[in-house]
């Protein structure tokens, strides 16, 4: 890069700033250098200014019934984040020295002395450091700008994001559009906080294909967990896209006007360091940068020590969801069939505490198959299904075939949405063809379940708009639309897809691919979604992910390239749900009575159930539901890009301080910590379920497509991870089916994880062993002979043991091998047992 200044009448502007391409260099337009500093004497005001509603709406935005976001909402329109609050002071430096390897400019004001140091990093050549510091010169509350490096010129770009609130390729003018559902940038210099952005980095791609971003050091941000209480919700860092003019620029503000930090007596200093990235390169590398190399993302896989592996885990809730007691199961009398669901306690649309509901079909249906669990098969699988049967709308009206709700009422009989009287298209994708769909795939020759899905596909495919999209929600009463302010940015297309794969009839498939092309125009190629919470008024969330799995599945059936490139900038997009920041330490903290590690508790690698002004992430923190994990090492086998298979094992690994000792089910979000399912029994099963996913996709990798297994449908609503144990895959050659037992197998390292698969006819087991740490580890592993087989007892003949790239190497005839794996490494158990 190369900086010029030249000094002006009201002092030193910047005058040039060129970055090199692999053609030459590219001078950046709207350049300037311009600094700020906010300031007021007193208190910045906290009086909401005006309220806002949503685009033909004539009520207030959020509706009174929006109680979990009307908070944060009133809070996020306060002039401090709409960046109104105090007086904004514009100046250039009037002194500037330049030493060896460095610029030093100064400024005086009545207010402040501003001083700065410009220099480059040394280690990227890319990179700008400037460390900033103010000393008052009167008592009042301070805020210290990034100096203004240059402005996209009239406010267009190709592109610009504040990862974890909005992405764009444009300015959206309507400010419950942009600011609640992310769906471009902001008309209005709004500051947002560092507790829901996933990346501290706000960047602008120019037309010329460069991007600025501007990233502050690490330890500027706040910590959620400081020292031994939460500390989520302090504002120690602003971030925004535009400066205070409203003009296009990255910018950063320390502290934050009214805020920790933020008021000075008269001769106290302030000072914080950032950095400019400027790249010929789209949004992406340098995002990643600011993730990877100065947050440092891979610093968790070195610190973390596991105590319990995944596949103890799920060994051990296998327990916890076949107990009444612990899952809350109950089995109901509807319309003369006995339907059965767990009990929820979440807040639920005409409940009286009385909800239930299941969650993941798929993940049942694998675990009553790999683990041939009888009680399951006999006290679980029928009555769920019948719960299927029972969901389904059939009025012969306007909804016949839909999902008549998520939610049975026990009391009143009746099924029902989450937050309102409404019936959504994509929950007739969700409750009828994603779970049908995945429980047939176990139960091919269920006739009702096959008629029940063509009729909710055929309902589906009549609610499609000529352009190949839905509406978000139908009234129930009326049959009017709501929610009209917003579209179906969701996939609620995968439907179709299942119901032809399942089907056969091509008119399905004929309609997926007409919805997925709608979306991928007016969802990925924005960057604009929506979620599938209606609690939150669907802000967006996991349904992001979702859409990038759908898109990879019609690539796999249609062949269609366009899938698969519309699937990786989607990937690329929902990367920013993930938390990379701050940098895990091994810093010890008091958290709820016990002494932890600050790694342990991390929010680093986990994903927000919703980000933005209005998510969750904001007061809960991310969740531990790491539905993208096996997905994202997919995505790392697909396209060789580091990232994708950092944050999944990231997510997956050492998150022991959030799991329940006693059921070892997670906690649901960061802020609850080991308290387990609470009030969300059914919350397990999605659990078991991205863990297999993850572990089946991990295998895949490593051996190369060696160790591989046919996958069933993406589960309905927390994200893209996807079943299987409904068909056989192949190990090594060898057809087998999956096989896992609570008491077959015994390894004495819990960093090891493992499955099993198993071919009868021939006589073969086969375990598969995953070294899930980043050093190598020894381990010895015991075969329980009497736990492979229902009534029989194995008698190995012959034990080989196969390294990941297939090599072969024989073992001893016993029921114990002392074994050693290499870091991340795989080895398969092959064990001959005729």
């Amino acid at each position: 890069m190369k900086l010029l200044w030249n000094k002006q009448q009201d002092g030193w502007h910047l005058q040039s700033l060129s970055v090199k391409n692999k053609t030459g260099w590219t001078n950046l337009d709207g350049v300037n250098g311009e600094y700020t500093l906010l300031y007021t004497a007193g208190a910045p005001d906290s009086i909401v200014p005006v309220t806002y509603s949503a685009t033909g709406q004539q009520t207030p935005f959020p509706e009174e019934q929006y109680r979990y976001i009307i908070p944060l909402w009133k809070e996020a329109i306060k002039p401090v984040p709409m960046n109104t609050a105090g007086t904004a002071l514009h100046f250039y430096p009037a002194v500037a020295k330049q030493q060896e390897d460095n610029i030093g400019f100064s400024s005086e004001s009545r207010e402040a002395v501003i001083k700065t140091d410009w220099r480059f990093d040394k280690a990227y050549t890319n990179d700008i450091l400037v460390t900033m510091s103010l000393e008052a010169k009167q008592d009042g509350f301070f805020s210290l700008a990034t100096p203004c490096l240059s402005v996209a010129h009239n406010n267009q770009f190709n592109w610009a994001a504040i990862p974890g609130y909005f992405q764009g390729k444009a300015i959206e003018e309507d400010l419950v559009k942009a600011y609640a559902y992310g769906q471009g940038i902001p008309a209005k210099p709004v500051i947002v906080r560092e507790r829901a952005a996933s990346t501290l980095s706000p960047l602008v791609t120019d037309k010329q294909g460069v991007t600025v971003a501007v990233i502050p050091e690490p330890g500027i941000g706040r910590n959620p967990w400081a020292h031994d209480v939460v500390t989520q919700s302090e504002w120690l860092l602003g971030l925004s896209l535009m400066n205070r003019k409203g003009n296009i620029s990255p910018t950063l503000y320390h502290p934050v006007l009214g805020h920790k930090g933020s008021f000075l007596r008269k001769g106290e200093k302030r000072s914080f360091t950032f950095r400019y990235t400027v790249k010929a390169a789209d949004w992406y590398p340098v995002y990643k940068h600011a993730a990877e190399d100065i947050y440092r993302l891979k610093e968790f896989l070195h610190l973390k020590q596991t105590k319990q592996s995944l596949t103890n885990r799920v060994l051990s809730m296998h327990g916890y969801v076949t107990d009444d007691s612990t899952s809350k199961w109950e089995i109901e009398q509807y319309k003369g069939m006995e339907i059965g669901a767990q009990q929820y306690l979440g807040g639920v649309y005409g409940s009286e505490k009385d909800a239930v509901k299941n969650s993941d079909y798929g993940a049942m249906w694998m675990m009553a198959a790999m683990m041939q669990d009888s009680l399951l098969q006999q006290t679980r699988l029928p009555f769920a299904r019948n719960f299927k049967l029972a969901q389904q709308a059939l009025q012969h009206d306007f909804f016949n075939g839909a999902a008549a709700g998520q939610y049975y009422l026990t009391k009143s009989k009746r099924f029902t949405e989450e937050w309102g009287p409404y019936v959504e298209p994509i929950g007739t994708t969700y409750y009828m063809m994603l779970d049908i769909g995945n429980v047939l795939l176990f139960e091919p020759g269920d006739t009702a379940l096959r008629n029940e899905l063509r009729m909710a596909a055929d309902k589906l495919l009549a609610w499609m708009k000529p352009a190949g999209n839905w509406a978000v929600a139908y009234d129930h009463t009326s049959t009017k639309e709501l929610f009209t302010d917003v579209e179906d940015l969701r996939p609620t297309f995968y439907g179709l897809l299942v119901a032809y794969q399942l089907l056969g009839d091509k008119k399905y498939l004929t309609a997926a691919c007409k919805g997925a092309d709608w979306y991928i125009a007016h969802a990925v190629n924005e960057g604009h979604f929506l979620g599938v919470c209606g609690d939150t008024r669907f802000v967006p969330d996991f349904a992001t992910g979702q859409s990038v799995q759908a898109l990879l599945d019609l690539f796999r059936i249609t062949a269609d390239r366009k899938y698969y490139s519309a699937a990786i900038d989607a990937a690329k997009i929902y990367t920013t749900s993930i938390y990379t920041h701050p940098i895990p330490s091994l810093l010890e903290k008091k958290v709820n009575g016990v002494n932890r590690k600050d790694w342990e508790i991390s929010q680093v690698g986990l994903s927000f159930e919703h980000g933005g002004i209005l998510g969750s992430a904001n007061n809960h923190g991310p969740i531990l539901l790491a539905s993208h994990a096996g997905m994202f090492v997919r995505l790392f086998s697909l396209t060789g890009d580091s990232l994708f298979l950092d944050m999944a094992r990231t997510a997956a690994w050492g998150r022991d301080a959030f799991v329940d000792p006693a059921t070892s089910v997670a906690s649901y979000y960061w802020n609850a910590m080991n308290r387990g399912a609470g009030p969300f029994p059914h919350h397990a099963w999605w659990q078991v379920g991205w863990i297999v996913d993850y572990l089946m996709s991990e295998a895949e990798l490593r051996s190369n497509g060696q160790v591989q297994f046919p996958r069933g449908f993406i589960t309905p609503k927390v994200g893209p991870h996807q079943t299987y144990g409904f068909k056989e895959g192949t190990v090594f050659g060898t057809k087998a089916k999956l096989l896992l037992k609570s008491k077959m197998v015994k390894i004495d390292n819990e960093y090891i994880d493992y499955y099993a698969a198993i071919n009868e006819k021939q006589g073969k087991l086969f375990i598969i062993l995953l070294n899930n740490d980043d050093e190598g580890q020894h381990l010895t592993i015991s075969l329980n002979v009497a736990e492979v087989l229902k009534g029989a007892v194995i008698r190995p003949q012959k034990t080989v043991l196969r390294t990941a790239a297939g090599k072969t190497s024989g073992l001893g005839n016993t029921n114990q091998w002392k074994l050693s794996l290499p870091a991340y490494g795989m080895n398969v158990l092959e064990i001959n047992y005729r």
